[in-house]
Formats: C-alpha cells, sequence, structure tokens
C-alpha cells in the first residue's frame, strides 16, 4: 500500500508537471524582453504576467493569449513545457491622437499620426518620411536636433543655428513643429532631443496638414508618452570641450489597473565649444500623463519647460580674397567675432493636451491645445557683414566691419486641433472621412526692442549710418596697419591680431533704437480628408481652406492688417503589389503668408510690412516605392520629387541697411532619395540614407543668377549609422561597437558666390560595453575620429561654419 501510494504521488507530479507552462515573451524584431506583458487562458480569467526578464509560468491546459500595449495579441496552445513567444509591434487604432508611448527600441518607426492625422502605417502614407528614433539618438549622443536629423534624407543642417535645407528648399519659417502642433522660437539654439520619442521629416509643403509650412518639409518633433511599463533610465556624460550632461527617462503606471500612466524627461548640460568664446547650460524638464480609463477614450498631457543660456555663434570669419583666390584656412576654425560678455538667454514653456474619444466603433473626434510662452533676451558684438572701408572707401579685407544689439522680445502662442474621424464601408471600399478645424495664434506682446550700434562717427560727435566718400572730412580717424580708416561706431575685429576683452556696452551710441511693434498672426483653416482602400489601392484626398490675418501694432496706434486665404489641395495614390512592397504618387500645394511677426530666413532683423508681399506658394510632385525586407527587418523607401516655390523673400544683404527685404520670383528642385533603417540580422543595425538634389534658381531679378545652383545645397549626400552586438556566444559578448559615415558635397554660400563651401565626409565611431545580466551600459563615441577639416555652410567671407574636430564623449547609462 506504502509503495502504490508513492506511485500515485509521482503520477500526480508528473501530471501537475505536465500541466505548467513556463516561457519567455520578447519583441520579434529586436529580441528584447518584454517585461509586464499578460498571459492569459482563453476562457479564464487565471493568468500571469512577465516577469522584469520577460519569463513567466502558468498552470492549466488550453488556449492562452498573450498581449501588451503597443504590440499585436498572441494567441497559442500551452500543454506545458517551455514556450518562446515572440510579439510584433503595432499600432493602435484608438491613438488617433497619440498618447501611449512606442514600445519598440529599433532605428525604425513604422508609424506617423502627424502626416495625415490619423494613425498610419508610413507604407500607406503616399508621401516620403524620414523618421530618426529616440534610439538611434542615444547611440549617436545626438543630444542636439542637428545631431539627430543630418542623418536624414536630404536634410542639410547649414550653420550653427536651428537652420536646415530640405531637398534644396531653404527653412523660410523659424517654430518647430512639436506633436503637429506649431511652436515659435528663433532658430539660434538649437534644441534637445532628451524628450523626443522620434524626429519625422515629412518632406514636401505639408500645408494640406500643418498651417503654413515649409514646402521641402517639416520637422516635427514627437515627444515621449508614458508606457504601461516600469522603466526607469539615468545618464551621466563628460565630454570634450567640457562638457557635462545628465539626463532621465522615468514612466510607468500609476495605478494597478494601469489605466494612469506617467512619464518624466529632463535633462542639463553644460558645456563650452571647441569655438572661442561659445559655452552654454541647458535645462528640460518634460513631465506627461495619460489617462485611459476604457477602450473609448484616451487622455494626454504634457509639459516643457526649456531654459537655455549661451552665446550666438555667428560663425568663423577669413581674410577677404585676394587676387580671387579665397583660403579659408586662413583664419583658424575657433576664430570668433564676439565678446566675453556677450549672452542669450531663450526660455519657453509648453503646455499640451489631446483627447481622443469613440463615440461609436466607426466614429471617433480628436482634438488638442497647445500653450506656449517664449522669450528672448540678447546682447551680441557680430558682423554687418562687410569689411572695413579704408578712408577712399576701399575694402580692408583683414578688418571686420561691427555693430552691437540688444535685443528682447516676449510671444504667446495657441494650436487648436479638432477633428472627426468616420470610418465606413460602401461596397467594397473602406473609406476613413476626417473633418476638421485648426487655430493656429502667433502674438508678439508689447515691450520688445532691438537697440544697435553701427555706422561711423562724425566729428560732431554724432553718427553716420553709412561712409559717403565726398563728406570724407567729416568723419573722425583712426590708422590701422599704416592705413587711415573712419572711426566706427564699434570698433572693427583685426583677423591679424583678435583680442577678446570685455566691451564696456555704454561706450557705444546706440543709433538705432527700434520698438518691436506688438503684433498677431492669426490662422483659421477648415480641412476634409478621405482616405479610400479599395482592393490593393489606396487613395488620399484632402482639401483645406485656409484664412490668415495679420495685424502689426495689434492694439496699439496706426494698425496696419494684411489677410490672405487659401484653397489647398492634396492628392495621393498608394498601390500595393504584395505585402511588403507599396508603390505611390502624390500631388501637394504649399501656401506661406510672409508675416512680419516671422523672421525668414536668412534674415536676422525685424520685417515691417513683411506680410504685404505676395504669398509663397510651393507644389510638390513626388512618386516611391516603400518596400519591406529581409521579412519585415528592413524598410526601405525610395522616391524620386520635383518642388517648384515662387515669390521667395530674403534679405538684400545690404550693410547699410541690414533689414531690406527682396523677393526671388522663383526656383526649382528635383532630385532622388532613399533611406534604409532595420536589422540586418538580430545582433545588427543599420541607418543610412542617400539624396541627390539639382536645385537652380528659375526667375530672379538679377538676370544673371537664372539658372544657377541654389545656394547652400549639396548636389550628392551620404548618411550611415550601423551597431553590432558580439553574440553571447563570442569572447567579446558583453561588447558592440557603432560606426557612422557623413558625406556632402560642396555648395554656394548664402550671399557670395565668389567662392565654394568644399565638400567633406567625416567618420564616427563608438564603442558600448554592457555587462551580461546588468541593467548598466558604458559607451564611448568618438565623432570625426579623423579630425578632418570641413565646413557645414557660410553666408560669405566673415561667416564660414566649421564643423566640430575630433570630439569624444563618454556616456554611463543605468537602466531600472
Amino acid at each position: 500500500m506504502k509503495h502504490l501510494f508513492t506511485i500515485l504521488l509521482i503520477l500526480t507530479s508528473i501530471y501537475l508537471q505536465a500541466q505548467i507552462t513556463t516561457g519567455k515573451v520578447t519583441d520579434t524584431n529586436t529580441g528584447d524582453k518584454i517585461s509586464g506583458a499578460t498571459v492569459k487562458f482563453i476562457h479564464s480569467e487565471k493568468g500571469t504576467i512577465t516577469d522584469i526578464d520577460g519569463n513567466f509560468k502558468l498552470a492549466g491546459k488550453g488556449a492562452i493569449l498573450v498581449s501588451f500595449i503597443g504590440y499585436k495579441t498572441y494567441q497559442i496552445k500551452a500543454n506545458g513545457g517551455f514556450l518562446t513567444i515572440e510579439l510584433t509591434p503595432e499600432t493602435k487604432e484608438l491613438q488617433t491622437v497619440e498618447v501611449l508611448g512606442r514600445v519598440a527600441k529599433d532605428y525604425n518607426s513604422e508609424y506617423s499620426f502627424s502626416a495625415t492625422r490619423t494613425s498610419a502605417l508610413n507604407k500607406d502614407i503616399p508621401q516620403s518620411i524620414s523618421t530618426v528614433t529616440k534610439e538611434l539618438m542615444a547611440d549617436r549622443q545626438a543630444f542636439y536636433l542637428a545631431d539627430a536629423v543630418k542623418i536624414a534624407s536630404g536634410v542639410i543642417p547649414s550653420s550653427f543655428y536651428n537652420q536646415y535645407t530640405i531637398r534644396g528648399i531653404s527653412q523660410n519659417e523659424e517654430g518647430q513643429i512639436i506633436n503637429g502642433m506649431r511652436t515659435r522660437q528663433y532658430y539660434f539654439l538649437q534644441p534637445l532631443t532628451t524628450n523626443i520619442e522620434r524626429v519625422e521629416v515629412i518632406k514636401g509643403p505639408a500645408s494640406a496638414t500643418f498651417s503654413s509650412v515649409d514646402p521641402g518639409g517639416s520637422i516635427n518633433l514627437v515627444t515621449k508618452k508614458p508606457l504601461a511599463i516600469d522603466r526607469k533610465e539615468v545618464s551621466m556624460s563628460v565630454g570634450s570641450f567640457s562638457t557635462f550632461r545628465g539626463t532621465l527617462d522615468f514612466t510607468g503606471p500609476l495605478n494597478d489597473a494601469k489605466t494612469l500612466l506617467y512619464r518624466v524627461n529632463a535633462a542639463y548640460q553644460e558645456a563650452r565649444s571647441y569655438r572661442d568664446l561659445v559655452g552654454n547650460k541647458s535645462v528640460l524638464i518634460s513631465p506627461s500623463f495619460s489617462y485611459i480609463p476604457n477602450n473609448k477614450t484616451a487622455i494626454n498631457a504634457e509639459l516643457i519647460f526649456s531654459n537655455m543660456n549661451g552665446n550666438l555663434d555667428r560663425g568663423q570669419p577669413i581674410f577677404g580674397a585676394k587676387a580671387g583666390e579665397t583660403d579659408l584656412n586662413s583664419t583658424p576654425i575657433s576664430l570668433n567675432l564676439g565678446a566675453p560678455n556677450d549672452f542669450f538667454k531663450s526660455k519657453e514653456v509648453i503646455i499640451m493636451g489631446n483627447i481622443s474619444h469613440k463615440f461609436t466603433p466607426n466614429i471617433s473626434f480628436n482634438t488638442s491645445y497647445m500653450k506656449q510662452s517664449w522669450t528672448e533676451n540678447l546682447q551680441e558684438h557680430r558682423t554687418t557683414n562687410a569689411f572695413a572701408v579704408d578712408i577712399a572707401n576701399q575694402p580692408v579685407s583683414s578688418l571686420a566691419a561691427m555693430q552691437f544689439i540688444q535685443r528682447q522680445q516676449y510671444w504667446n502662442i495657441d494650436n487648436l486641433n479638432s477633428y472627426f474621424n468616420f470610418d465606413f464601408k460602401t461596397g467594397q471600399a473602406n473609406h476613413k472621412l476626417l473633418v476638421g478645424y485648426d487655430l493656429n495664434s502667433w502674438q508678439k506682446l508689447k515691450g520688445g526692442g532691438q537697440n544697435a550700434a553701427r555706422g561711423f562717427l562724425l566729428n560732431n560727435g554724432t553718427v553716420a549710418s553709412t561712409f559717403v566718400l565726398a563728406n570724407a572730412a567729416n568723419y573722425q580717424t583712426i590708422t590701422v596697419d599704416g592705413k587711415v580708416l573712419p572711426k566706427p561706431n564699434v570698433n572693427h575685429f583685426d583677423l591679424n591680431n583678435p583680442t577678446y576683452t570685455i566691451r564696456n556696452v555704454e561706450d557705444y551710441n546706440l543709433n538705432v533704437r527700434t520698438a518691436l511693434p506688438p503684433a498677431l498672426t492669426t490662422t483659421n483653416a477648415i480641412y476634409i480628408q478621405e482616405q479610400l482602400q479599395w482592393n490593393r489601392f489606396t487613395v488620399l484626398l484632402s482639401l483645406r481652406n485656409e484664412w490668415f490675418e495679420d495685424i502689426t501694432n495689434y492694439q496699439a496706434n496706426n494698425p496696419l492688417t494684411v489677410q490672405k486665404t487659401a484653397l489647398l489641395p492634396r492628392i495621393g495614390l498608394t498601390y500595393a503589389i504584395n505585402k511588403a512592397i507599396n508603390v505611390y504618387g502624390t500631388y501637394l500645394e504649399g501656401f506661406q503668408p510672409q508675416s512680419n511677426t516671422v523672421t525668414l530666413m536668412p534674415q536676422t532683423g525685424s520685417l515691417p510690412a513683411g506680410s504685404q508681399f505676395d504669398p509663397l506658394k510651393s507644389d510638390l510632385k513626388e512618386i516611391g516605392i516603400k518596400t519591406d525586407l529581409f521579412n519585415n527587418r528592413v524598410r526601405l523607401n525610395v522616391a524620386i520629387y520635383e518642388i517648384n516655390q515662387k515669390n521667395i523673400l530674403m534679405n538684400a544683404n545690404d550693410p547699410t541697411n541690414p533689414d531690406l527685404l527682396v523677393t526671388r520670383g522663383a526656383e526649382r528642385s528635383r532630385g532622388l532619395e532613399w533611406d534604409i533603417a532595420g536589422y540586418i540580422n538580430p545582433n545588427w543595425q543599420i541607418n543610412a540614407s542617400y539624396s541627390y538634389i539639382d536645385a537652380i534658381i528659375i526667375n530672379d531679378r538679377d538676370e544673371s543668377l537664372i539658372g544657377a545652383r541654389k545656394q547652400n545645397t549639396p548636389k550628392n549626400s551620404f548618411n550611415v549609422w550601423t551597431r553590432y552586438n558580439f553574440k553571447s556566444t563570442s569572447v567579446l559578448q558583453d561588447l558592440g561597437i557603432g560606426f557612422g559615415l557623413q558625406h556632402q558635397g560642396n555648395k554656394i554660400p548664402w550671399f557670395t558666390r565668389a567662392f565654394e563651401v568644399p565638400a567633406f565626409t567625416v567618420f564616427d565611431a563608438a564603442v558600448y560595453y554592457t555587462p551580461n545580466k546588468s541593467n548598466v551600459q558604458v559607451a564611448l563615441n568618438a565623432g570625426n575620429v579623423f579630425n578632418t577639416t570641413y565646413w557645414l555652410g557660410a553666408q560669405n567671407y566673415l561667416r564660414l561654419f566649421p564643423g566640430s574636430p575630433r570630439n569624444t564623449t563618454l556616456t554611463l547609462t543605468y537602466k531600472f
């Protein structure tokens, strides 16, 4: 009896053991462990969740469901034993307004919410979109926006500012688009990327989606949203040029039901530069919350506080050409024209709220609101974009003519976007109909102003804005290197003998005092969009009517009001050759009023009556192919396009009248580009792009420029970044390596065609050390490893923008 009982006990144990299923849940693309996934039987509430390593244990038999927010639900039969379950990321239909964070951790982002105002796979959108994910930014240590977007096809950073050429078209608007909403900042300081989930470069004049955007493309910053899983990360970095940096990213649920989620991102940096006198201190704090009480409603709210104190870097001056030859190395790339007591302070506060609600399975409502406050406080010494002149009015190519600028201004910005979605069928066709309203309001508040000291001192103690040779006897004079010159209001900068003393600004005669007029720019728009899917065809049709009003001297004396309106069409067609390959074609039109509350590139001064110029108009024609390769591990996008724009408003580059505007008749840009991103194998990721741009001037008041090449646009550019992690069976199993290459062809400077900015190729590298079964990573990034001297772009002889010499960053990251 005793032996029988033992046998029964053993058999029962074996039977029960057979009822226990264990397993691991991972991401099908990255192989990452998924912690917090729900594992439960289909017809029972009995279940469990995966632990920090993605493991689970479940007693019983039958069909189970494995689910996690941001992934497709997986069903499998459990009969005991060990299961390996791979979940595939998906786009939640509820998120027509993005309220949940992206779970995947790779260089790919397969969807966009902003391009069509609805959740859509990028491959189904008939328009080119280049995406840079937070993982790519982290691996490259791209702390600033320019370091992130330079890898996107056709995006060319052209200076030290937040200023780009996209597809050969210079940016005209200075704001940034955040979560599809327009903001207002000057372009001088680069935004931080700590709170950014991904950067979307939506190519072409996307005016059908956004209000008044650039013809070449729009850079949309998508902020990090809360996740339903606890995930915390802190990092500390030190690097070249006295760089100190710290960041954190905390996210997770605030209640057991995971209906209330949070996320907090923060960053601090203090750094100098390879450029003389340049430095910055930056603080960013960005908390956000998502409330998802059921499968019908989702709410998100977030705050962005950014405070940047630094210097404006106006670039490297070089000696003027002698005998028609230009020597870009005639001065060191560190040379700066500023003064030690120059400063630039920029502070902004943004609050955003998003709501999505489904009234029925086929009808939903979405609304987003943004409130922004932005202030600027500037003091700087900079060139007038001209060399000094001697008493015979001949240029002295070793002396930069200087001016002193003070400026303060204050802005309030409001954005509202609301729309209804209607999903329905007619026969075999599926429809997604969107009807919406946009409000964009930029208000420049009273109290702003700009003072300037420039020109030449007269014998009577007054200041003349220009030097007139016929009246040379009336000017005070100085002697430099044996040459007699009219005495400047602000001392010239001597390239032969650069000195940096703290300037006493009270010594200057502030001969230009300007109160920046209060102003209000408002855009109201209504739009309708239809996405029709029939068999393998998807048609995207939209029509937007925009009403623009610009009021100078708003709520003050002598207001000046300018009103304009436009009807903007968009048509796109996508055809699915098979599940992996889509081809598309699109036509878009753009409309951009020349508002005098906006400083148009490459402006640096105020724009009186800018809105009275004819609006900038543009159109895009594009065809392309989007395909998944290697079992959906790699995505390739190829596009061929033509962009036309007319009524381009530009600075005349007249040193005697720095705010003078001129219009260029028309420009045309044609090109080919491709982007590729994904996993070559589970241990090897890549992101690469190529762009060929043929951009020319086709109409201009200066007939000699017709047919000439567009400024600041390389014909060829190529970028690649790749990371390889050694296999767990390798002796180097804890190591990863990264490699990057950036190539740009030569360019024509902004304001002169007397010389070219030469082509360049620079290489970057990185080493990553992640101890096995550890939450720690140590990364060493090296930029420009061969210490190549190169220039990003130039405006003229006195403003070149050299790239960084060899530099390193050491980063310690802890995830818990």
